[in-house]
């Protein structure tokens, strides 16, 4: 009966932990990545612990982060201080966009300057951050730099 008994709590921690980590679609990845917050962007910075990340994304990487409020609220109290967020991003975010030429990168359709739809003195720039849906996060100690 106690076997039967420890069996089943241990069953209900093993469910109750996989109910806490949900299935990442095909289309996306999950990563943790060092950076600083400000409001809803993420800058991905070098991890003061010299350890590596998930993935290899580049310092200086914008994202937006969106996720439960209560976690972005956490994150937006850390401001100015480096944190390690974990989270789903599309795989097709992870890449830069654009071919790879000379050195640099060349996007083709993104709007021109001269394209009154997509710019002009009344329209806002249209945004290239990735989104990043952040399931958590963890302080890394170091001040984000300047």
């Amino acid at each position: 009966m106690k076997t039967a008994l420890i069996a089943a709590i241990v069953l209900a921690g093993a469910a109750g932990l996989a109910a806490q980590e949900r299935k990442v679609p095909s289309d996306s990845t999950r990563v943790s990545i060092p950076g600083c917050s400000k409001g809803s962007a993420f800058v991905v910075t070098a991890s003061p612990e010299a350890e590596r990340t998930s993935t290899e994304i580049a310092s200086g990487r914008r994202f937006r982060l969106t996720g439960p409020k209560d976690v972005l609220n956490e994150i937006k109290k850390r401001e100015g201080t480096i944190i390690e967020v974990t989270g789903v991003i599309k795989k097709s975010d992870l890449s830069p966009g654009g071919i790879g030429l000379a050195g640099g990168r060349v996007r083709i359709g993104a709007g021109s300057p001269q394209d009154p739809i997509s710019s002009g003195p009344g329209r806002a720039p249209a945004s290239s951050n990735a989104i990043l849906d952040v399931e958590g996060w963890r302080p890394l100690g170091e001040s984000c730099p300047s």
